[in-house]
């Protein structure tokens, strides 16, 4: 019986995430700071009287859990996690779908913008600096730490 060798050590990790990782991000952020801000808007929204208190408050917590999945994801990129990949993704990917919607009622520049964010988003995402960044087994850090995966 022949023994397989075992796989070769990772290289260890830079002490900064690449720029594209710092980039990404950055942007990861903004959706989730937007969607903080839209769930104070409609509690702001029930504070003043609304005629369907019920819709409002479901997009409130709707956007405040959105938020706080999509902040909770970037700080994971940063730290080189890679289950913060997927929720990112897959927001990136309804995001493209609401902005070609919206762009076939009407070309609006906001629906342009997030058309836009959403690609350049999820193209960062692909990216070989930010998939080897966020690479390893879970459970095990490229640096050699034992962590969440």
């Amino acid at each position: 019986m022949t023994a397989t060798p075992p796989p070769a050590p990772l290289p260890p990790r830079p002490a900064r995430p690449p720029v594209p990782v710092r980039v990404l991000t950055a942007l990861v952020l903004a959706q989730a700071a937007a969607l903080l801000v839209a769930a104070v808007a409609c509690v702001v929204a029930l504070v003043r009287g609304t005629d369907l208190p019920g819709p409002v408050v479901f997009l409130a917590v709707l956007a405040a859990g959105m938020g706080a999945l999509l902040g909770g994801a970037g700080r994971a990129l940063l730290q080189g996690h890679r289950w913060g990949r997927a929720p990112v993704m897959t927001v990136q990917i309804l995001l493209v779908v609401l902005a070609i919607g919206w762009l076939g009622v009407e070309v609006a520049a906001w629906s342009v913008g997030v058309l836009v964010l959403a690609v350049v988003t999820g193209g960062l995402l692909l990216v070989p600096a930010v998939v080897g960044w966020t690479f390893g087994t879970p459970g095990e850090r490229r640096d050699g730490e034992v962590g969440r995966g």
